[in-house]
This record gives structure tokens, sequence and C-alpha cells, in this order.
């Protein structure tokens, strides 16, 4: 019997199948992706890297970073907080409202909660339980809102504030998600450690900045110096043991720049529809604690979060 018609069939369906999962799909699921918008500002997200940044990413490849850091924040859920933004003037109802809400807290913690705001009355719950805690706060004449609140292993380490999406990645090529964690993820390092001059140091020794790293030393993206006049202001700043010889210094290649430059860069937290977060918006002056409302859309780190 000839099973040379078989063989071929079963070989053309077998990459077939492969071709439309492995590269149709894809393509289908994020090929066509375009930048979206930020919620609720709007804002156009996300923007092309800046040019030494973009270099920054040929070096990161170039050494090989993403073998031992990923760029990929998992997020397992969102809960909710319910956070009080203004009193308003019912103070008796509100504070009827907030025993309702806080059966535990004596008469006199719950007037301290009427204060110093934006507060946090409730949290990790789930919409459900938010959404009528809210309705319960603003029909005694306050100000509530439902505060969402990734959660996750990840976010708890302070990695990221959300889940990495596919967006985030649009304007990189080629993309480095990395798929070991050697050391931290790097998908919000930008907003986790900005220092610059932190970043370089790191690069020369990193046990230096990070006791017991095992990151190896990157010491051919820098220069040893002599002084001629006076010091640097891009010379590093090293321990003792590190520091060159009296009269050099060390100072960082055009690699390591681009290289910080791109970790800079790096800052997973803008809030889209199939990422959301919330974030108190920019703190403005005015005697209205109205003026701290919070609006469903940012990053964690803004300035006038609510208190716990």
């Amino acid at each position: 019997m000839n099973l040379g018609p078989l063989i071929f069939l079963a070989a053309f369906f077998g990459l077939a199948w492969s071709w439309f999962g492995m590269v149709l799909t894809p393509q289908i699921q994020i090929g066509r992706l375009q930048q979206t918008n930020t919620v609720p500002a709007g804002a156009t997200y996300p923007v092309g890297r800046p040019g030494l940044a973009r270099q920054g990413l040929a070096v990161y490849r170039a050494n090989g970073c993403a073998y031992c850091h990923s760029q990929q924040v998992v997020q397992t859920g969102t809960v909710c907080d319910v956070v009080l933004t203004d009193a308003g003037t019912n103070h008796a109802g509100l504070l009827v409202a907030l025993r309702k809400l806080r059966p535990a807290l004596s008469e006199a913690e719950d007037e301290q909660l009427m204060t110093g705001l934006p507060k946090t009355i409730r949290e990790r719950l789930t919409k459900d339980e938010a959404d009528p805690m809210v309705k319960t706060l603003t029909s005694a004449g306050a100000k509530a809102t439902t505060w969402i609140v990734p959660v996750g292993p990840d976010i708890a380490r302070g990695w990221g504030t959300r889940r990495t999406v596919a967006e985030d990645f649009l304007f990189d090529y080629p993309v480095m998600p990395g798929s070991q964690r050697v050391g931290p993820d790097l998908a919000n390092v930008g907003l986790r450690l900005p220092d610059a001059k932190w970043q370089l140091r790191h690069l020369y020794a990193p046990r230096s900045e990070v006791k017991g790293s095992t990151m190896p030393p990157y010491r051919f993206l820098f220069e040893k110096r002599r002084i001629e006049h006076t010091r640097s202001s891009d010379a590093l700043s090293l321990p003792s043991d590190l520091a060159p010889e009296a009269g050099f210094e060390i100072l960082p290649k055009p690699e390591a720049v681009a290289l910080v430059a791109y970790l800079a860069s790096l800052r997973a937290d803008a809030p889209l529809f199939v990422a959301p977060l919330s974030v108190a918006e920019p703190v403005t002056t005015s005697t209205n604690n109205a003026a701290t409302n919070q609006t469903t859309a940012a990053s964690s780190g803004a300035t006038n979060a609510p208190a716990k």
C-alpha cells in the first residue's frame, strides 16, 4: 500500500496548523495594533521612545540584558477601594453613613476619617461591593469614588502598577519582554528607579548599590580618564574601594548613557481600557477638599493618593 499521499497530507496539515497557530493568529491578535488613548485623560499612548533611548535598546539587546530581566508585569486581578474625597457640609449625615460602613470604629475614629481627605474608607472590595458604599456616602452629601487597584505578586513587589499589555511594546523593535527573572522585572524601572546616577553606578558595580546582586559589572561601558582641570560632573561617585587612584575619574561611555536613557524610558504606568487603574489628579491650590478628587486613570505614584 502506498502511504506517500497520507504522509504528505499529514505533514501538510501539521505545517498548516502550526502556521495558523504561530503566525496567522498572533498577526490577527496584535499585528495591527495602533496607538490607543489613556483613560480618562485621552492622551495618546504609547509614543515613540526618544532617540537616545532607542540607541539604548540596541545596547540592552547587545549585552543580553533580556536573558536575566523580563519586562512583563503579571497581574492576578483587580480590587476596589472606596475613597472619600470631600466631606461636604452635612457632617452629621456623613457620620451616620460612615458608622454603617465602618461599624467597628468609634465615633471619634469616624470623625477622623472626615479630615485630611482624600482617605480610603474600605479597601480590597469587589466593584459590586464598592458601588453601594459610594452611593451611601454620596447620599449623605459627601463626594466619594471607587478606586481601581490592580493586584498581584509583581505589583506587590513594586515592579509595576498594572499588568503589561501588547501596546506597551508598540514602538519597540525588536521587542525584548524577556522570559527569565534572574534579576527584577524592568517594565516600570523608569518610574521605580529614575536616578540616572544610581543606574550608572549599578552598571559599573552592581553590588555597591544592591547587596548580594548576581549581576555582573559592565565596566567596559565606562572609561578611566585623568582629571585635567576639574572633576567632570558626569564622573561616578564611587566608594573608596572602587574609586580610581588620585587624579583619575570614571566616566560613562556613550553606550552606558544610552542604556540608562532606555531604562529611564521604561514606564508602563499609563491607564488603558484593557489595563485600568486609578490615580489622583495633580495637586492644585484650593481651599476646597474637592480639589484633590481622584480620577480613574494613571499610576499609583501620584502625589495625592488617598491615605489608608
